[in-house]
């Protein structure tokens, strides 16, 4: 009798717990407010089509990288000791420069207001850097630049993949660029650790997404960062609106071709003349 009462506990134990485990769950999924109703509770409706949340903090994002990776890069030109290092510098600057045209650009098409500080966390590292010298600092440039970059490449390709926004596409293009030539250039200095980057992904896990509301109707353009002009030695990825060369196929954009072309073929009616008098 005590074996079929302590059975019948165990059984209901398990049972409560499986209904406990459910409940939330489905409780949750049949709840208005989540899903496709927050997506577009969310989204506002703009003439290059729709605009979400997740739009918006991208477009935030792209304008505090550019913040604190120009100076980040600037002062890696001058205190790198290293030609790979000062060559990331030299990247981090020429890359947000054109990015940073990119976003206010958009921003203002969006009626989209933008920060004009980096935030807290990219405060902290620029002044952890500022404070390093050396192999020390080449080693924090790399690690921590690899490490930032590799986080807003992941939000890159899901705003790629999902926005419905033309104009959220093409700066996702252009970021997509940036962002791995960065990485790239980053990775090419021998310094990273990819140990610590694989440990601290899977103990941080996903960024949080920074407030950034719908537009409230026409904002005033932020200003741009420190200005800086990028080397000769460095060619940016091209802007998505950028209009292609144009492809003519006038003989006349290459005069040296249509001559020779002209030439040769009075040569060959020379020829073919001489021929035939020699045949009569």
């Amino acid at each position: 009798m005590r074996s079929i009462n302590g059975t019948g506990l165990i059984v209901a134990g398990l049972t409560a717990t499986l209904v406990a485990l459910i409940f939330p769950i489905w409780s949750y999924a049949d709840r208005s407010g989540t899903g496709l109703d927050t997506l577009n509770a969310q989204t506002v409706s703009t003439r290059y089509g729709p605009l979400s949340a997740l739009d918006r903090d991208f477009i935030t994002k792209v304008r505090l990288a550019g913040l604190w990776e120009l100076p980040a890069g600037q002062q890696a030109e001058e205190r790198g000791t290293t030609k790979a290092v000062q060559t990331a510098g030299e990247h981090l600057i020429e890359g947000h420069t054109f990015l940073d045209a990119r976003v206010r650009e958009v921003a203002a098409q969006l009626s989209l207001e933008l920060p004009n500080q980096p935030n807290a966390q990219q405060r902290a590292w620029l002044t952890e850097l500022s404070a390093a010298r050396g192999d020390e600092y080449d080693t924090l440039f790399a690690n921590i630049l690899r490490r930032a970059h590799g986080k807003v490449f992941s939000v890159v390709a899901q705003v790629r993949a999902t926005t419905r926004n033309s104009l959220v596409r093409d700066l996702a293009d252009d970021a997509n660029t940036t962002v791995l030539d960065h990485i790239t250039v980053l990775e090419d200095t021998g310094l990273v650790d990819f140990d610590a980057i694989a440990r601290d992904a899977a103990t941080t896990g996903p960024q949080p997404v920074t407030s950034s509301p719908a537009p409230p109707g026409p904002a005033r353009s932020p200003s741009p960062p420190v200005p800086v002009t990028p080397s000769d030695s460095f060619s940016l990825p091209p802007a998505a609106s950028r209009p292609k060369p144009a492809d003519t196929g006038d003989e006349s954009a290459d005069p040296g071709k249509s001559k020779d072309d002209k030439d040769d073929k009075s040569e060959e009616k020379d020829t073919e003349e001489k021929e035939k008098e020699k045949d009569e």
